[in-house]
C-alpha cells in the first residue's frame, strides 16, 4: 500500500469508507427489518437500502472528487515542485497559491525554498571564486592539447574512448561517427593494438610506433603510448591537416567507470543515452513517412555537444501542406535528401550500445522498426519515454507534453527550433538530464528501478502525450 501513488491511496481510502458505509446501512436495515417482524415490509426496507446505498456512494464520490482536486493533486504538485527545485537546479520559486486549501503548507515550503536558495547562492559565489583559477588553467591546458599536431584518441584499459580531438573525429569519419565511451575497436581492427600493448607490457616500454587498419580498410600511422599503472593508453595518429583546429571532446570520469553486471543494475547517470526525434508526413506510423531525424548522445549524465546525428529524409511522396505548416519542411528541401533506409541504418549505428530515449517514444520507434525490418536490422535497445518519466516525477494528473516539461524544468527551446527533429531532440535530452537527479532523489537510481516504476504509468502515454 505504501508504494501506491498518493492519489490512488486516497481513492482506496474513500472506497473503503464507502464500502464500510454500505455495510453499516445494510446491517442497520437488516436488524430493523428483523425487529419489525413483518415480511410484507421487505420491499420498503430494500427500497430504503438502495436509496441509502446510492446516497452513501454518491456522497463518497463527491467528497473524494473535492478532496482529490483540492488536497491530493496540490500535494502531488507541491512535492514534485520541491523535488525539481531541489535536485534539477531549476531556479524558479514555489507558487504560494499552489495549495490554497492546505493552510500554510505552500507558503511555508516557499519560505524554506527561498532561504535555502539564498544559502546556496552565497555558497555558489564562494565556490565560483575559488574555481575560477582552475577553470582558466583547464582552458589553457585544452588549448595546448588542441595545438598538438596529431590526431589524438585516449582510451581506458578496456578500450573505451574517453577523449578524441577534432582531427581524430575527422580521421575516423570514414569508419563511423566518433562517440565517447564507444570502443576504439568500432573504428579500427583490434589485433595490431592488442599486440602492441602486449609487447609494451613485456618490454616495460611506454611508447612505440604503430600502424593500424580501420574497419573500412584505411591505414593510419602514428604512435601508441600507455599510461602508468595500466590506466589506459593514447593513440596519436597522423592528422589530415596539421594546421586545422582540433577542439577535444572528453570525459575523464570514464576512467573511473566500472562495468555493472547487468544493464538493469547500471545507475541512470552512468548510462549512454541516444535521444532522438523525428518529423513526419503525418501522424500514422503505418502509412506516413519520416522527413527528418535528429539525435544527440548523453554520456555520464551530460549531453555531448559534438556527438549528434541529423538528416533530412526524402519520403518518396509529397509532403502534405498541413505537415509542412508544423515542421516547415517542404518537398524542395528533401528532394536531394537520402531515403529513410539509409538514414535508419546510420542512426542504428549511432545508437549502438545506448539506451534510446524519445518523447512519446512508441510513435517515433514505430517508423524505425518498420524500416529496420526491411534492412535486416533490429532495434533491440532498451527504450525510455520522457512522458513516463514525467508521470513518475510530477504525477498522473499533470500535463506531460514536451512544452509543459520544458516549462517546469526551465529548459528553453528556441522558437525557430521547435518542431524540428534536432531542436526537439536537444530539448528532450535536456529534460532527461534534469529528471535523472530527481529520480535518484526518489530512490530510483538504476535503470531497472526506473523501468519497474514506469510500468505503473503505461496508461499515461495515451492520455497525456
Amino acid at each position: 500500500m505504501k508504494d501506491f501513488p498518493l492519489r490512488l491511496r486516497v481513492f482506496l481510502f474513500f472506497c473503503l469508507m464507502a464500502g464500510g458505509g454500505l455495510v453499516i446501512v445494510a446491517a442497520g436495515l437488516w436488524l430493523g427489518y428483523r425487529q419489525f417482524g413483518q415480511p410484507e415490509a421487505l420491499s420498503a426496507f430494500v427500497t430504503a437500502g438502495i436509496v441509502s446505498g446510492l446516497g452513501v456512494l454518491g456522497l463518497s464520490v463527491g467528497i473524494w472528487l473535492l478532496f482529490d482536486e483540492n488536497v491530493s493533486k496540490p500535494i502531488e504538485a507541491l512535492a514534485a515542485t520541491l523535488r525539481v527545485r531541489t535536485h534539477a537546479e531549476a531556479g524558479g520559486g514555489i507558487d504560494e497559491k499552489l495549495a490554497p486549501y492546505l493552510g500554510d503548507l505552500a507558503p511555508a515550503a516557499a519560505a524554506i525554498h527561498r532561504r535555502l536558495s539564498e544559502i546556496s547562492a552565497d555558497r555558489s559565489e564562494t565556490v565560483a571564486q575559488q574555481t575560477d583559477r582552475l577553470k582558466r588553467h583547464r582552458a589553457q591546458l585544452l588549448q595546448i592539447l588542441s595545438d598538438i599536431p596529431m590526431a589524438i584518441l585516449v582510451m581506458t584499459r578496456d578500450h573505451q574512448i574517453v577523449l578524441y580531438d577534432g582531427q581524430a573525429a575527422d580521421l575516423m569519419a570514414a569508419e563511423a561517427q566518433m562517440r565517447l565511451n564507444g570502443s576504439i575497436f568500432d573504428y579500427i581492427e583490434d589485433g595490431t593494438v592488442l599486440d602492441a600493448l602486449a609487447r609494451m607490457d613485456d618490454r616495460r616500454s611506454a611508447r612505440q610506433p604503430i600502424t593500424v587498419t580501420g574497419l573500412s580498410g584505411a591505414v593510419y600511422s602514428g604512435h601508441i603510448r600507455v599510461f602508468g599503472g595500466g590506466a589506459g593508453y593514447t593513440l596519436m595518429l597522423e592528422p589530415l591537416d596539421p594546421d586545422a583546429e582540433r577542439p577535444p571532446t572528453y570525459d575523464f570520469d570514464l576512467f573511473d567507470k566500472t562495468a555493472e553486471s547487468a544493464l538493469e543494475d547500471t545507475p541512470m547517470r552512468d548510462l549512454c543515452f541516444v535521444v532522438f526525434d523525428s518529423e513526419t508526413t503525418g501522424l500514422d506510423p503505418e502509412t506516413d513517412e519520416v522527413v527528418q531525424l535528429g539525435a544527440v548522445r548523453i554520456v555520464n549524465g551530460r549531453r555531448v555537444p559534438g556527438e549528434v546525428y541529423e538528416s533530412l529524409v526524402n519520403p518518396g511522396r509529397p509532403i502534405p501542406p498541413h505537415s509542412t505548416k508544423v515542421h516547415k519542411i517542404d518537398d524542395a528541401m528533401v528532394a536531394d535528401a537520402p531515403g529513410f533506409s539509409h538514414v535508419c541504418a546510420k542512426f542504428h549505428r549511432f545508437a549502438e550500445g545506448a539506451v534510446i530515449v524519445a518523447h512519446n517514444a512508441p510513435f517515433d520507434m514505430a517508423f524505425l522498426e518498420r524500416q529496420s525490418a526491411s534492412l535486416g536490422l533490429r532495434f533491440d535497445h532498451v527504450v525510455l519515454d520522457t512522458v513516463h518519466l514525467s508521470a513518475i516525477v510530477f504525477g498522473g494528473s499533470q500535463e506531460h507534453t514536451l512544452d509543459a516539461l520544458c516549462e517546469r524544468l526551465e529548459v528553453t527551446i528556441p522558437a525557430e527550433l521547435r518542431h524540428t527533429a534536432m531542436g526537439d531532440a536537444v530539448a528532450t535530452a535536456d529534460v532527461l538530464t534534469a529528471l535523472i537527479p530527481v529520480l535518484e532523489a526518489r530512490g530510483l537510481r538504476t535503470l531497472g528501478q526506473v523501468r519497474t516504476e514506469v510500468r505503473k504509468h503505461t496508461r499515461i502515454l495515451k492520455e497525456h502525450a
